[in-house]
């Protein structure tokens, strides 16, 4: 069984890149969600794959961050029509962008003490 990451607060992305990410020096495979309440490992692939089901783990800690970053893959795109609405009936309104600007945009606003999330697909 894989130990569960640990992290002393909330992690910057130091890397992304290779189907994944590097948060605080620890490797992810994958697409994740970082949030106040913990790391997520996230099954969208791409910008089609996120669902309003696999928007749960934002839904849930919607109370713990006031700015929700997207990483849409490789090119910015929109959120489908049914995952954008589940966010804005709990008012999160995320900003989505191509995940390399999201990384940067996340890590800026998390340098700067605000409550922040982001859910990053993972570029190759």
């Amino acid at each position: 069984m894989a130990s569960r990451p640990h992290f002393d607060g909330q992690p910057f992305v130091d890397a992304y890149g290779e189907g994944g990410f590097r948060l605080a020096g620890q490797r992810f495979e994958g697409s994740v969600i970082v949030a106040p309440r913990g790391l997520f490992p996230w099954a969208a692939k791409s910008i089609a794959d996120v669902t309003p089901a696999s928007l749960a783990p934002l839904v849930e800690a919607a109370g713990d961050f006031d700015f929700l970053i997207v990483g849409s893959g490789e090119a910015t795109m929109r959120l489908p029509a049914a995952a954008l609405r589940r966010l804005e009936s709990q008012t999160i309104f995320p900003d989505v962008m191509a995940t390399g600007p999201a990384c940067r945009t996340y890590n800026l606003m998390l340098s700067e003490n605000r409550r922040v999330a982001a859910a990053l697909i993972a570029v190759s």
